[in-house]
C-alpha cells in the first residue's frame, strides 16, 4: 500500500523568534571569543545565570516543609501570592486596595496576564483598538492580534536624533486616539530603549488618557530591578491608581525574583466599583481555564512567601539592589571604554537608559558587522542586554562597537 501523504506537508515554515534565532547562532559558534548580548536575563559578572540568595531559602524551606503537596490551585491561582503581588505595585498605601477596588489574577508571568487583559478586553468589553509604543517589546503586537484585536496602532516613543523620549509626538499620538483605546505602558524600564518618561512627562501622559478617556495597561516586568528602589520604580502605576483610573497591570516576577522558568505573573484589575470585581475575576476564570487551566505553584509561592515575611523581604530588596547595581556600573564602564577609545558620536544614553537593555543607536549594517567579525550577538535593532558586559568583556565589546561606528558606512544616528 502507498504510503499516504503527510496531512502536514503544506503548513508553512513560520519565522523564527528572533531572540532565540540569536541564542542559537551564538551557541553553534565555535569562536573561542564570543559573547551574548542579546537575551533578556540577568548574568553575574562571570557572565553565569544567578540564583538569587534569597529564593535558595525559600526554596530549602519549601522542601522541607511536610505539608506542602502538589495539588492544583484555582484557577485564579494562589490568593496569597495575588493579594502580595498586587499590594507590592500598588503600594501599601493604595486607596483602591483598602476599599476592595482591586483584584489579581495568577498567570503564566507577564506574557500570560498580558494575554488575559487583551482576551478580556476583547470578549467582554468589545474592544478592538490597542496602543503600543514604537518601538516596543517584541510580543506585545503578537499578543493582542491573536486575542483578535485588528487595530493595533502605535505611538511615537524613541527619538533617534536625542537618544530619548518623544515625549511631543506621544502625546500627539494619544491626544488623537479614539475613546476606549487600550493603552500598553511600560511601567519602568522601558523594552527595548531603556528611556523612561520622568515624572513631571508621565502627569502629561496621565492627564491626556484622563481627558481622551483611555485605558492604560501597564506592563510591569522590572519593579526594583530597574533602579533598585521598588517605590521608584512603581511610580507611574500608583500615580494612575491615585488618579482614579480604572486600568490593569500585568506584572511579571522573572527579572525581579530570577524566577525566568517558572512563569510567575499576576495580573492586576483596578476598577471605580468594588461590586464589579466579582464578575471580572469570574469571566478571566473562564478564560484562562481553556488555556493553562490553572497556574503554576512553585514560583508563586516563592514569591508569596518573601513579599510576606518582613526578614525575607529584606533580603530580597538587597538582592534586586545587587543586581541592578551591576547594571548601572556595567553601564558607566561600557561608556568610559568607548570614550577612551574615542568613539564617534555621543555616548551619554548608555547610562541615561535604565533598566536591563540599553537602545545603542547602531544600525542593522553595524549591528551584522559587529556579530560577524567580532562573533558579538545583539539584536538588529541595536539593544544589547546590558547584564551580558562584563569587567572582562566591556573593553572587547567597546572595541567591536568602535570598529563598527568608524569604518561602517550607515546612518547610527549617534
Amino acid at each position: 500500500m502507498k504510503m499516504a501523504t503527510s496531512r502536514f506537508v503544506d503548513v508553512d515554515l513560520a519565522p523564527p523568534v528572533k531572540v532565540f534565532a540569536l541564542t542559537a547562532r551564538y551557541r553553534e559558534d565555535n569562536h573561542p571569543n564570543k559573547y551574548n548580548l542579546g537575551v533578556g536575563a540577568y548574568r553575574t559578572d562571570e557572565g553565569l545565570p544567578w540564583v538569587l540568595p534569597v529564593v535558595r531559602t525559600v526554596e530549602s524551606q519549601m522542601a522541607a516543609d511536610p505539608i506542602l503537596n502538589h495539588e492544583y490551585l484555582p484557577v485564579c491561582g494562589l490568593d496569597s501570592f495575588c493579594k502580595a503581588a498586587t499590594r507590592l505595585v500598588l503600594g501599601e498605601e493604595s486607596a483602591s486596595i483598602a476599599q476592595n477596588k482591586a483584584t489579581g489574577v495568577q498567570a503564566l508571568s507577564g506574557t500570560g496576564a498580558l494575554r488575559l487583559g487583551a482576551e478580556f478586553f476583547k470578549r467582554n468589553l468589545h474592544m478592538n483598538v490597542v496602543y503600543c509604543s514604537n518601538p516596543t517589546w517584541g510580543n506585545h503586537k503578537n499578543i493582542f492580534r491573536d486575542a483578535g484585536f485588528t487595530e493595533i496602532r502605535e505611538y511615537r516613543y524613541w527619538d533617534a536624533n536625542t537618544k530619548g523620549l518623544d515625549i511631543n509626538g506621544l502625546l500627539e499620538d494619544l491626544r488623537a486616539a479614539p475613546e476606549d483605546s487600550v493603552v500598553i505602558l511600560h511601567a519602568c524600564a522601558h523594552n527595548p530603549t531603556g528611556v523612561d518618561p520622568t515624572p513631571q512627562q508621565w502627569e502629561q501622559i496621565m492627564q491626556v488618557m484622563k481627558e481622551r478617556r483611555l485605558f492604560p495597561f501597564f506592563d510591569s516586568a522590572y519593579q526594583g530591578f530597574a533602579s533598585g528602589d521598588l517605590d521608584k520604580d512603581a511610580f507611574a502605576v500608583r500615580l494612575f491608581d491615585k488618579a482614579g483610573f480604572e486600568m490593569m497591570v500585568a506584572q511579571s516576577f522573572s527579572k525581579n525574583f530570577g524566577l525566568y522558568n517558572e512563569r510567575v505573573g499576576n495580573l492586576v484589575v483596578v476598577a471605580t466599583e468594588p461590586t464589579v470585581l466579582r464578575k471580572v475575576r469570574s469571566q478571566m476564570e473562564t478564560i484562562a481555564r481553556p488555556m493553562w487551566s490553572n497556574p503554576p505553584n512553585h514560583g508563586g509561592r516563592i514569591v508569596a512567601t518573601v513579599l510576606s515575611n518582613s526578614d525575607l523581604f529584606g533580603l530580597w530588596k538587597n538582592d534586586i539592589k545587587t543586581m541592578s547595581g551591576r547594571i548601572i556600573e556595567m553601564r558607566k564602564l561600557l561608556q568610559d571604554k568607548l570614550r577612551q577609545q574615542k568613539t564617534p558620536g555621543n555616548w551619554d544614553h548608555i547610562t541615561s537608559q535604565i533598566g536591563m537593555f540599553s537602545f545603542t543607536g547602531l544600525g542593522p549594517k553595524q549591528v551584522n558587522h559587529i556579530i560577524e567579525k567580532h562573533h558579538i550577538y545583539l539584536m538588529d535593532n541595536g539593544r544589547i542586554n546590558m547584564c551580558a558586559v562584563t569587567s572582562g568583556n566591556a573593553d572587547y565589546i567597546a572595541s567591536a562597537i568602535n570598529d563598527a561606528v568608524t569604518n561602517v558606512m550607515e546612518d547610527p544616528k549617534l
